[in-house]
């Protein structure tokens, strides 16, 4: 049986907002951090409206209420709930686990340029953040520290 399935990477390069918060996020300094943020937010809410009405048998935001991790204590606790509160959610929401060494190498085998959250000290501390995110709701934690084919069968074996 074939669905349609949309895929929203925050930031996106589709659009101003997305463009701008990536612009910022290879930037360093306290302000760069706060316009990537706030380019942030306006991306996420632009798909909100473009996609959430959509028809499509399933909608994956990449990043969405996660993003919120990236603010800093304690406004990431605050900015999730506020959000969590007024953007549409899903019955099965995944968050995909993956330790900081893990995810450097990854982003170093994979890239040449990179954000200003991907070094492992910034990792480790989203990362603890967005943990402690998933007790909000009904998150379920899939370890992604496996190869790829390994995580994609157990998000499977949620979803049927």
């Amino acid at each position: 049986m074939n669905k349609k399935v949309s895929i929203r990477v925050h930031p996106e390069s589709d659009n101003w907002f997305g463009k701008k918060a990536q612009v910022f996020l290879y930037s360093k300094g306290k302000s760069a951090h706060f316009s990537s943020a706030l380019f942030y937010m306006a991306d996420v809410v632009r798909s909100i409206l473009l996609y959430s009405w959509r028809k499509d048998d399933c909608i994956i935001f990449v990043r969405y209420l996660m993003g919120t991790a990236y603010l800093p204590s304690p406004l990431h606790a605050i900015g999730y709930n506020f959000f969590s509160a007024i953007v549409p959610k899903s019955n099965k929401m995944f968050f995909l686990d993956v330790n900081p060494i893990v995810a450097v190498s990854r982003i170093r085998n994979n890239r040449t340029n990179f954000e200003m959250f991907e070094n492992l000290s910034s990792l480790k501390k989203v990362r603890a953040k967005a943990l402690g995110l998933t007790r909000f709701d009904n998150w379920i934690i899939i370890d992604s520290n496996q190869p790829k084919e390994v995580v994609a069968s157990n998000l499977r074996t949620y979803l049927t």
